[in-house]
This record gives C-alpha cells, structure tokens and sequence, in this order.
C-alpha cells in the first residue's frame, strides 16, 4: 500500500511538472535579458528633476506637500552620496546649446509655490552644499498684504507661510536660485464643464455657467497673456532679471500656453509627469514630485527607479454605455463606471469620445463641442476628467481617423472593381478619403476641438486608418500616386508584384504621415506632453504581405507612436477557443522579434465574440487566460475591448488576478 501511495504521488508530481513546464516561460539567455532600470547606469544625456513644495520641521502637511527638514537633509545626502550633482538652469541651458556638457548625474532642484520655509530652512542647506534650486512663486499670494490670508486656491492661509517679495529679492542675490514663474493668479481650479468639473485654470477653456458657453481662443490667449506678462514683470523687478522657467499649476500643460511662455521668453516649462528630462524635453520637463514626506529608504527606491517604465494595463471603454438621455441615470453610469475601473487597480482607459450606438463604426456625433458635426452630450471632458482624478489612471481619447459622416459633398474612399466601376467602400467602414484637403482639415478641426474642450493624456487612433489593394481609388488619391511617380490607374497600380509593394507602402505612410498632422495640431493646443497609440490589424503582423491589404506596417508603426496596440483577437482572425493561445504565441513572437517592441506595444484582447451574432461575451476565464498566456510570453503591456460596466463584463471578480497591475505577486 506504502508503495502504491509512493506511485500516485510521484505520478501527480509528475503531472503538476508537465503542467507546470507547458506554462513556463521562453528562456533567455543571461546576457539577452533586460537589466533592471534601479541596477543600470544613469542613462547619459538625462536629467533627475525632483519638486519639492513646502518643508517644515516637525509637521509634514500633505495639505502642502510638506517634507521635513530632516528627511530633506537625508534626502540630499543620499543624493550627493549617490554621484548626484545639482545643476543651475545657466548649465541645463548652456549644455542645450552645444556648450559644456552636464555633469553625468546632473540633478535639478525645484520648491514650487513660494513658502516662507525655503528662505528659512532650503537656502542654508543650498548653501553648505553649494547647490543651485530653481523656486517658484505663484505672484499673487507674493503680493498678499502681511495682515490678510492667502487665498491658496480656495483654502484661506496664514501670510507668514509665503515669501515677500524683498525674500525673494535676497535669495535671488545668493546666486544659487533662480526665480521661476508659477503663474500669477492661475493656481487654482476653474469651472471646466456644465457638470461642475474643476480644472487647472492656466489650461482651461473656463466655462461659463452663465452664458453656457466655453471660453474663446481670444479669450484664453488674453487671460494667460496677462497672466505670463504679470508674473514676469514681477519677478523681473524683484530679481533684475526677465525670468526663463515655468512652472505649470498642477503639473498640467498646454501646448497653446506654451506658445505664449515661449514667445514671453521663457526657455523652459516643468510639468509633474512621469519619467526623467532630456536636453530636448525641457519645454515639457518630467519631475518626480516629492510627496507623502518619504524617508530615505523609500526615496532612494522611488529615485532608483524613477525612469522605469509602468506596466500598462488597459480597458477600452464605450462612451455610448455611460450616456443616457437621463441625466440622473447618465450619472449614475458614470459613478458605476469609476468604482469599476478604480476596482481594477489598472493604469490606463482608451476612452471613446465619439458617439456610435449603433456599432457602424460611421460617426454621425461626437462627445465633445466641434464645428462639424452635432455634440450628443458634453461628456468626454466629465469622464475622462473624473476616471483621472478618482479611478488614478491616464485617459487616451480613443477617435476615428477617417469614419466621419460629414458633408455629403467631401469625397469618401472609392474601391475599384475589376469591371472598372468605382463605388463607396462598405466592405470595412465608410470613409472619408485622406486625399482630400478639405477632408483632412475637417478632421484636423475636430481633433483641435477635442483637444480645447478636454484634458486627456493620449490619443488612440481608431482601426478605421486603412486602405485595401482596391481602395482609395478616387480622383484626389489617384493624383496623390501619380505626383508621387506611381502610375495613374488601378489595373496599373495592381499591374505587377514590385507596383502593387511600392503603391502599397505609398499608402502606409500617407495614412501614417496624416495621423502624425493630427498629432501635431492635438499637441499645439494640449501640449507636447500628449502620448501616441495607434490600433494596427493582427494580419499585417502575422503576415507582412497584408500590408498591401490593409496599409499598415508594424515596423513604421513601432518607429512612429508610443504605443502600437495590436488586436489581439483570436476569434476574429478566424482561431478556434482550442488553438487561440497557439495564434497569440505567434503574434507576440512576431513583434518579439524587433528589439525592444514588447515595451512599446500594447495587445488589446477581445472581450466579445464577434463571430456569433449577438457578439455575446468571451468566457471571463477565458479572457484571463489568454492573459497570462501573454504574461508568459513576456508581454508586459495589455489590455481588453470593450468593457461593459452596467453588467460586470467581463467578470471583475475573474480577470483581475491576470489583469490588475496591484496584484501580488504579479502572475
């Protein structure tokens, strides 16, 4: 019996081995693999900016971001300890003109807001170390007569927590600090939206409750050039010098406010986003903001990994299940839609911010205020705004590039049947021909227009970006092959092999080319700060001859965005449930192949079966599974379409140990 017992248990070892060794992932050699961010060198060329506010001895108030002056003296220690060295802005400009180069740690100080404890307690500590700080005053709690309180962006503050304007005068002499602006009445929270969303003011189309309308480009040019000319008026009188960094409220930036920064003379704009500087970021320069009051410890832990990467977890949501004619109901959705993703523990949302409730892919309305077609509801700017603030995760505006109903008389892409005929294509979506001129100035109108109306970190741009081997075949397209040597006519175009490549990476990158105008003209007016992502087909992927049917390349892809989102949809592509882990192997071995492309490629896996016609959802553990199946293959970035909120699909409860970035250990 003892050696029967002895059989079964080496059996199920056996068995859980094998299972075990089917799920274990790809090795890698040693010298091939990804050393950690906290245990490589500095990277060269790129500099640690840290924001510091308030210190204080004893009371570390994150009502301030206060740390205290003794976790700041061990802080800097480290630092120095470390090979850090602090660098003046004379240095961080000089290096980006060609001069001398920074040293290979270079560090840049910042204390944001103006408190009194940076003359009392930072400058001495500047100047034992003879270290260089930049500070930023806000210029009218500067001017708060010593008797009244400061209004602290709606919270009424002792004087004496601030800086005078003669303390600013004497810190500036020491020659270790330069005055930064920080505004000069924009450091609080404006009206954003009719549902009372609070925003930062300097970039911010504010709100009118009034009137019901939104502020002006007029408007918003006047407001915060009064403001940049104030402020700089201010510094210049207290210091003798025009001021050349900004300081944006909040962290938060604006491509049109720095505009009118840049044409103020200012060289430099510091934002709180994540990562370290470069040479050629400073008009939109990352800092790790100091808050919590961090001991040394965990200071040198957060500073160790400060350039690593996030995991990106993503759901992709349809706007169209929050709206509701009601606007009680539509709130409700909302508040259901925040608990959900905040339950999650995720870090990102592809937010639709059109509307297509009837699944098409054509859209006739959009979710934000626009000049060419009708708004269904103001309600792009609410929900991304409250998924940022409340559920802590970054917003993308998920928008088509070609699938608007727009003028009747604009051109639409054309497909060319082999009997010469010409008709709108519906095999894919209805839309606009990218040949066009008015049509992408159309389009471009309405990108600039989300990107006035709405605070987002990103833009996903739509699968609806394609052309097949038949399509565009109207008048404008066959002008654009012709001034770019190709031939004149479809039959010549799909004539021959070497033709039909050439024609068909014309078209890639015109699609591509026009994409990155749109990416131009969103950053313009929300800023440089804004991220890329772009959904690309499996087929172009897995085999790159379907370039020619759809006008999509993964290498110019990979080359052009920040992120690349493949559609990691087994079912769709025609997988059987059995064989669908076998196909997302291959995907990812694909694009594995390209150095580095795993960290910038996002997969988003189905949460529906479209192949069935009610599109009813994919099993849960099957969505979990797959995966952990890309887990196993070392992809790191994912994520699901669509999310249904309203009826937990899929299952929170299931996906969330495959799926949120919080979980322990990670799977």
């Amino acid at each position: 019996m003892a050696r029967f017992y002895s059989c079964v248990l080496l059996t199920m070892v056996a068995f859980m081995l094998a299972a075990c060794a089917a799920e274990a992932p790809p090795f890698t050699a040693p010298h091939l693999r990804l050393q950690p961010v906290g245990e490589s060198p500095w990277p060269k060329g790129k500099v640690l900016a840290l924001a510091y506010h308030n210190i204080d001895d004893v009371d570390a108030d994150q009502a301030f971001l206060t740390v205290r002056t003794a976790n700041l003296v061990d802080q800097l220690a480290w630092l120095k300890a470390s090979g850090f060295e602090a660098v003046s802005i004379d240095q961080v400009l000089a290096a980006k003109h060609g001069g001398p180069a920074l040293p290979d740690k270079p560090l840049l100080l910042s204390f944001d807001d103006g408190y009194s404890s940076f003359y009392q307690r930072v400058l001495p500590i500047l100047k034992a170390y003879n270290w260089h700080a930049v500070l930023a005053p806000v210029g009218v709690w500067m001017d708060t007569p010593q008797q009244q309180k400061v209004d602290f962006g709606g919270l009424a503050v002792a004087r004496e927590r601030f800086l005078s304007w003669p303390e600013i005068s004497e810190i500036a002499r020491s020659g270790l600090v330069e005055i930064a602006a920080h505004t000069n009445a924009l450091h609080y929270g404006a009206l954003a939206n009719p549902q009372g969303n609070v925003q930062p003011a300097a970039v911010t189309r504010l709100y009118d409750p009034q009137s019901k309308r939104y502020e002006t480009d007029a408007q918003y040019n006047a407001r915060i050039g009064q403001d940049v000319q104030r402020i700089s008026n201010k510094i210049q009188a207290a210091t003798g010098r025009a001021p050349r960094v900004w300081v944006w409220p909040y962290g938060a930036a604006s491509g049109t406010a720095l505009k009118i920064i840049g044409d103020n003379g200012y060289e430099l704009a510091l934002t709180l986003e994540d990562g370290i500087d470069t040479l050629k970021t400073l008009q939109a320069g990352p800092r790790f903001l100091l808050n919590g009051d961090p001991n040394t410890d965990r200071f040198a832990a957060a500073i160790s990994t400060v350039d690593e990467t996030e995991l990106m977890r993503v759901a992709h949501v349809d706007l169209d299940y929050v709206y509701d004619p009601d606007p009680q109901q539509m709130d409700s959705n909302l508040g259901a839609l925040v608990q959900r993703i905040a339950d999650m523990r995720i870090t990102t949302v592809f937010l639709q911010a059109y509307a297509d409730p009837v699944g098409d892919g054509l859209v006739k309305e959009l979710y934000f205020p626009n000049r060419h077609l009708p708004m269904r509801a103001d309600l792009f700017n609410r929900v991304a705004w409250q998924l940022r603030t409340r559920a802590k995760v970054e917003v993308y505006a998920w928008m088509p590039v070609l699938a608007y109903d727009l003028d009747s008389r604009l051109p639409r892409v054309q497909r060319w049947a082999k009997d010469g005929s010409l008709s709108v294509s519906h095999e894919q979506y209805v839309r606009l021909s990218p040949f066009d001129p008015e049509v992408r100035q159309q389009i471009g109108e309405i990108y600039e227009d989300l990107a006035r109306h709405a605070n987002f970190a990103g833009v996903l741009f739509h699968d609806d970006a394609l052309l097949s081997d038949f399509e565009d075949a109207g008048p404008q397209a066959m002008a654009a092959y012709r001034a770019a040597g190709l031939p004149g006519d479809m039959r010549s175009l799909r004539g021959d092999e070497d033709t039909l490549q050439r024609w068909s990476r014309f078209k890639s990158r015109y699609l591509i080319d026009f994409t990155t105008e749109l990416t131009a003209k969103v950053r313009a007016i929300r800023g440089p700060q804004v991220k890329t992502a772009r959904n690309i087909y499996a087929q172009p992927i897995i085999n790159p001859y379907s370039e020619t049917w759809f006008a999509q390349n993964l290498d110019d892809f990979l080359a052009t965005y920040d992120w690349t989102a493949p559609m990691a949809m087994p079912l769709m592509e025609g997988s059987t449930v059995e064989d669908s882990e076998v196909w997302l192997d291959q995907l990812v071995q694909r694009i594995a192949s390209r150095p580095r492309a795993l960290e910038r490629t996002v997969f988003e896996l189905q949460a529906r079966d479209w192949q069935t016609k009610e599109g009813k959802p994919i099993d849960s553990q099957l969505l979990a599974k797959w995966m952990r199946r890309l887990q196993i293959n070392g992809v790191r970035n994912y994520g699901y379409y669509p999310d249904d909120f309203i009826n937990d699909q899929p299952r929170l409860q299931s996906i969330r140990p495959a799926f949120s970035n919080a979980w322990f250990p990670l799977p």
